[in-house]
């Protein structure tokens, strides 16, 4: 169960409400996209940062909506076992939630304005598209979330998209490297996605949100992180072997070791507090992949 604690300044609640351990899954494809546009020679800093600015302002927009829908949705509960959920927990109100989110949507959006101006229609698509399906996650009918799509969602807007558009609006032009670059990061954010369903199955179950762990099991949830975590972490020798290139970039392979505790607690664990920090290990893995994998790339 969530515990309120005394003494929450409006800024820790913000920044708690943001969910800082899922941050990496907005910015490692940021980070592999500006590898690979120095490798070539096409690295432009205004351009990187801007994407970096942006995907995270995204990413924070998106969890400050899955809070407070979630919480409309009567998903997130006194019995939910993940990290508190500010708005469940009386911290904010639903409006104030509602307000900071489309606050943070709107400065994401101005951020944007600058990279349509330089990449022009292709980056106005990548941007609305993202933004309207941050907030169709967990808002409207069908939630993407609740429907059993949350896995396809997080392939896309956290692997193929930010590293395609970001190395798009530093370049202006794309190869094949770039397309398929944002596979590794993508899977790996499903392996968040992943702890993060098998943690709150069974309120999920209860409140009908139909993830794929709700939908096919435990078993196979558990089974899914472990497919993930290891096509991501071999994802180099796959580049290597398709590109002929930057052979360096095979060494980031070598967090598949680093995930094997992970995955022996997503597979013998269902103590709540023990799966946030996995969650937490997968973020960090995801991150410490995204760096060796962009050190490869330049060396």
């Amino acid at each position: 169960m969530n515990q309120i604690v005394p003494g929450y300044g409006k800024p820790q609640i913000w920044w708690l409400a943001a969910r800082p351990k899922t941050l990496p899954a907005a910015a490692t494809p940021v980070i592999i996209a500006g590898a690979l546009a120095l490798a070539d020679g096409v690295f432009h800093l205004p351009s990187f940062l801007a994407a970096l600015l942006g995907g995270l302002l995204i990413q924070i927009g998106t969890n400050y909506a899955n809070d407070l829908f979630d919480f409309k949705k009567s998903v997130d509960t006194h019995e939910r076992l993940g990290p508190l959920r500010v708005t469940q927990a009386g911290l904010v109100t639903v409006s104030e939630m509602r307000t900071a989110t489309v606050i943070v949507f709107a400065l994401a959006f101005c951020v944007g304005i600058y990279l349509v101006m330089r990449g022009g229609l292709p980056i106005v698509i990548i941007g609305i598209t993202s933004i309207l399906c941050g907030v169709l996650y967990t808002a409207g009918p069908y939630p993407l979330g609740y429907v059993g799509l949350g896995e396809l969602f997080v392939l896309i807007f956290f692997g193929f998209v930010p590293v395609i558009g970001t190395y798009y609006a530093m370049a202006l032009k794309i190869n094949g490297q770039v397309l398929l670059a944002g596979l590794a990061p993508g899977l790996l954010s499903i392996g968040i996605l992943v702890v993060n369903n098998l943690r709150d199955l069974n309120t999920d179950r209860a409140s009908g949100k139909r993830t794929l762990a709700v939908r096919f099991g435990k078993r196979f949830a558990q089974t899914e992180y472990i497919v993930v975590v290891a096509a991501a972490t071999l994802y180099p020798l796959l580049h290597y072997l398709i590109f002929r290139k930057h052979p360096f970039t095979m060494l980031a392979s070598v967090t598949l070791l680093l995930s094997i505790p992970l995955c022996k607690t997503v597979l013998t664990v269902d103590d709540g507090n023990v799966l946030n920090h996995t969650l937490a290990g997968t973020g960090r893995l995801l991150l410490l992949f995204g760096l060796c994998f962009s050190v490869g790339l330049l060396l």
